[in-house]
């Protein structure tokens, strides 16, 4: 349970982040729709994202893992699109946006194994 609490608070500074730093990656929500939106964002990783690995598996192999940063970005296109406080607009705010949020929670991940 600490895990998850951890995951959604690290998905909601990953995504407050990104819209700082990421010119094209708006969040106009208050902190709880943020807190909202790492729950929404945790969800989908952890629902679709296998199903996505497992179809494209040939693809992540073909590209020594790089296909992964495709599916991120699609997932994180599916939480901008189900949040209406978040606007991503084109595809490299997106990828960016998707850096910082791997980056942030490389990070968190971390903190939360000790």
């Amino acid at each position: 349970m600490k895990k998850f609490i951890v995951q959604i608070l690290s998905n909601a500074l990953a995504i407050y982040l990104a819209a700082w730093l990421i010119q094209g990656f708006d969040f106009t929500g208050g902190w709880l729709t943020l807190i909202l939106t790492g729950f929404v964002l945790g969800m989908i990783n952890f629902f679709i994202r296998p199903i996505l690995k497992f179809i494209s598996f040939p693809l992540i192999i073909l590209s020594l893992g790089l296909f992964t940063i495709v599916i991120n970005m699609i997932l994180l296109g599916i939480a901008g699109w189900l949040i209406p406080e978040l606007t991503i607009s084109g595809i490299w705010p997106l990828f960016w946006g998707v850096v910082v949020i791997s980056i942030v929670n490389l990070f968190f991940s971390f903190g939360a194994k000790k």
